[in-house]
């Protein structure tokens, strides 16, 4: 017999996969590249750009699975209701939705856009400065970042809230 997939428990390890993977990526990597002096270097844009096109693609698989799995979940209603559940709430349909899209900005505006301004494309200049409109661009990136961090903390939330029902249900 085959044992129907367990949506759930995808849309939660993708949520927390995604959630510390990009907690690790600002707290832990790029405040050691700066602290290392690798952003002072002159070809840290492209290799930054290389690093964030990476992760921008895990982030866009991530978001796609969980608006997936919470479709599919949403259809399936042996467990509970709808209403009950915080994962197959319209709610949790309407975050990963726009976590789908907050990837897409990171993914094909944002990140192509700051690697563009840190390319350097006069080696033998000497003077090192941050290009004009970066800053602009770093503080939509952390305005979109701190809205994928809450959206995805809303989301453990929300599934956290369905081991709780799960567990009163067993009982």
């Amino acid at each position: 017999m085959i044992k129907p997939t367990n949506w759930f428990g995808i849309v939660l390890f993708s949520i927390m996969f995604w959630l510390s993977s990009s907690l690790i990526l600002d707290f832990v990597v790029m405040p050691g590249l700066f602290v290392s002096g690798m952003m002072s270097q002159p070809d840290f844009g492209p290799a930054g750009y290389a690093l964030f096109w990476i992760f921008n693609r895990i982030e866009l698989v991530c978001a796609a699975v969980i608006v997936s799995a919470l479709l599919i979940a949403r259809q399936s209603r042996s467990d509970h209701d709808v209403v009950i559940s915080g994962i197959r709430s319209r709610w949790a349909l309407e975050i990963s939705a726009a976590l789908l899209g907050i990837a897409f900005v990171l993914t094909y505006w944002l990140s192509p856009a700051m690697g563009a301004l840190g390319v350097s494309l006069n080696a033998l200049d000497g003077g090192l400065s941050i290009p004009e409109g970066m800053n602009q661009l770093h503080a939509a990136y952390w305005g979109f970042e701190v809205l994928k961090l809450l959206g995805c903390g809303v989301l453990l939330k929300l599934a956290l809230k369905d081991m709780r029902w799960v567990d009163i249900v067993r009982q």
